[in-house]
């Protein structure tokens, strides 16, 4: 027995077919003991939901022992497969068919796997839309709790859309394969709290160019606001100005941006660029 697949009769088809179906489908196999077919189809079927890893479910009912249940399906003769899709049935078939043809009948209704989520959420990134890429990674992780890379991808979109509080959330679960990367994005959502107005601040750096205090503050207050080129520029503008400021405050400022930049291949060559720079200023 698996979590994946599982035997169901009359008096539980409601909570583990029904209500289950409202997440993701659930296939269900009527067959019997004395049916020959069945003993091709249900290994395979059991296979395919191993593989799958939840993206399906499978229900297997024993038609002699659940008369009912057959008849309220209108099942006939088996193995029949109904494919129950938010609590109605959708589609099915008689007979048993190949591993192939199970897939191309599956692959209809079953979700792309997280990894194909994952790469439709990046281009609906890439085109800007951050809501539907966080709709799309809700839906990889729900279907693999355990994929640490999604769970992250959702922590961006939701700093892109300024939703600190949930983005603090995902960020507090543990992280084993990704510890770098979430450790950017809490150094990211740090920043974020600085998010302020930026037009007193430009006001403050114009009328005296040698506030290197207002001018770190508004380096910090435009990297919350995700203007991550902005801010290092500003800081750097101090380190060019006066390195031995407030100690080193402005090459601080500097290297906090970077790391809450890290592990993200969008800003690997503004970090680079801003690397160089400020190296050949020390220097």
């Amino acid at each position: 027995m698996s979590e994946y697949h599982f035997d169901v009769s009359l008096p539980d088809f409601e909570a583990k077919v029904l209500e289950a179906s409202l997440q993701v489908p659930v296939l269900v196999d009527f067959w019997a003991e004395w049916c020959g077919p069945c003993k091709v189809l249900k290994p395979l079927l059991e296979k395919l939901a191993d593989e799958y890893r939840g993206r399906f479910l499978l229900a297997k009912v024993n038609a002699d022992t659940n008369p009912e249940l057959a008849q309220y399906f209108g099942v006939r003769s088996i193995p029949t497969v109904v494919l129950i899709q938010n609590g109605q049935p959708v589609d099915g078939f008689t007979g048993a068919l190949s591993e192939g043809e199970l897939k191309a009948f599956l692959d209809r209704f079953v979700a792309p796997p997280a990894a194909d989520l994952r790469a439709e959420a990046a281009a609906l990134a890439a085109a800007g839309d951050w809501e539907g890429a966080l709709a799309v990674l809700v839906r990889a992780t729900q279907e693999n709790p355990d994929d640490e890379g999604a769970r992250l991808d959702a922590v961006e979109a939701l700093l892109q859309l300024g939703r600190q509080d949930e983005a603090a959330a995902l960020l507090a679960l543990e992280y084993r394969t990704e510890a770098d990367r979430a450790a950017a994005l809490k150094a990211r959502l740090a920043l974020a709290a600085h998010a302020v107005d930026t037009a007193p601040l430009l006001t403050q750096v114009e009328a005296n160019p040698n506030d290197h205090a207002a001018r770190l503050a508004l380096a910090r207050a435009l990297a919350g606001n995700g203007q991550y080129e902005a801010a290092l520029e500003a800081a750097l503008e101090v380190v060019r100005r006066d390195r031995h400021f407030d100690d080193g405050a402005g090459r601080r400022t500097l290297l906090e941006l970077f790391a809450a930049l890290a592990d993200n291949p969008q800003y690997d060559d503004l970090v680079r660029k801003y690397r160089r720079a400020l190296s050949a200023i020390l220097n």
